[in-house]
């Protein structure tokens, strides 16, 4: 037999009492409209609000187009944003992370749409997060199409969200950048990295927040500002800077630098029966890499292993292009040099991940 009343107030029931404020929804679209229409181009058909967002691929413009398409998000980069209740910047990690693998294969970013879930709707934070991925979007040339924002409440806390994202990218057949394109002799040309990205804030927050217990509003010499401002600088957008250069060179992929640093993701791009040689005396490290792997005592393959160790991007071009793609990359303001290069195996390697990319030498003055 059921209750009389579940409620033991007798008062009737809501969506709202339950957690859940449509009206903060509505509110929450109508702070974020001006960030998102700035995020636009010409193929987005119709605008914010509908059930879905329309994207015209403009017939004539391409011979043989391939789709490309990516999904990510931040990680728990999240929790500092939250700590330090500073939400505008993180758009901006969710479209680099999303973008900047597109551009791996010479797709040129299209549009992005992104999925924000709150534990309770606060229309300003979202507007804030929605303008740093509008600002993303922008910076990467692509267009905001859409999103959906879901309130959670009793699954996450209140003032708790979670971000991920979808781009759709397109490039030419013939044009499509892979590993197979990759030659014995290729040079490695690294984009210098802004930062930790957003890759190893759970390493990076249990031994500076919770083994060396440094406040995230503390300034550290090292860095000229506070630790949070640090954690929260956004990670480089490289899809312009990327497609500039498969324009103006024969490049033959890309290596986006994320989860499992330089090894890892550079023998994702790498064909079989060749291997890379990363020199580590051409660049030194930012700070916060030498603090986290001191305070930590974290070994130098486990800091290889989880961070990018300042490079966030690896071009593989022939030889004889790497002049003009370093000159593109300055005329861009984007860090590059050297990093190393590719060549035959000279041995199967043990078949662990990373294997075929031998990284040499010493960091100076790390």
């Amino acid at each position: 037999m059921l209750p009389s009343s579940a409620n033991p107030d007798g008062a009737a029931m809501s969506y709202a009492a339950a957690g859940v404020d449509v009206d903060a929804g509505e509110r929450a679209v109508d702070a974020l409209r001006p960030y998102a229409e700035k995020a636009n181009r010409p193929e987005v058909l119709g605008g914010i609000g509908g059930f879905a967002g329309l994207f015209a691929l403009r017939s004539g413009r391409y011979t043989d187009p391939v789709l490309a398409a990516s999904t990510d998000g931040v990680g728990t980069k999240l929790a500092v944003a939250q700590a330090v209740d500073k939400h505008d910047t993180i758009g901006l990690d969710l479209v680099a992370m999303v973008v900047d693998d597109l551009v791996v294969c010479g797709a040129e970013p299209l549009f992005l749409q992104d999925y924000i879930a709150v534990g309770r709707l606060v229309p300003e934070q979202i507007a804030m997060i929605v303008k740093g991925i509008a600002e993303g979007c922008q910076q990467a040339g692509c267009a905001l199409l859409g999103g959906e924002t879901a309130e959670h409440p009793g699954l996450m806390e209140d003032g708790g969200y979670d971000l991920s994202a979808t781009g759709v990218g397109i490039v030419e057949a013939d044009k499509v950048l892979r590993p197979e394109r990759v030659r014995s002799g290729d040079v490695l040309v690294a984009m210098g990295a802004s930062g930790l990205h957003s890759n190893g804030y759970s390493l990076a927050r249990k031994v500076l927040l919770e083994i060396a217990r440094m406040p995230l509003g503390g300034h550290v010499e090292e860095f000229g500002h506070t630790l949070g401002e640090e954690l929260l600088v956004p990670t480089r957008i490289y899809a312009k800077d990327c497609l500039a250069l498969a324009a103006e060179t024969s490049v033959r992929t890309f290596s986006h630098i994320t989860g499992g640093g330089l090894a890892r993701n550079l023998e994702r791009v790498l064909p079989q029966g060749m291997e890379a040689v990363v020199e580590r005396g051409t660049w030194t490290p930012a700070p916060v890499f030498k603090l986290i792997a001191s305070l930590g005592r974290v070994e130098r393959a486990e800091m290889e292993k989880t961070f990018n160790m300042g490079v966030g991007m690896v071009a593989v071009l022939p030889a004889d292009d790497v002049d003009r793609a370093l000159a593109v990359l300055t005329a861009r303001h984007v860090p590059a040099w050297v990093l190393g290069q590719v060549r035959r195996a000279e041995s199967p390697g043990d078949g662990g991940p990373g294997s075929r990319v031998r990284l040499e030498g010493d960091h100076p003055r790390f």
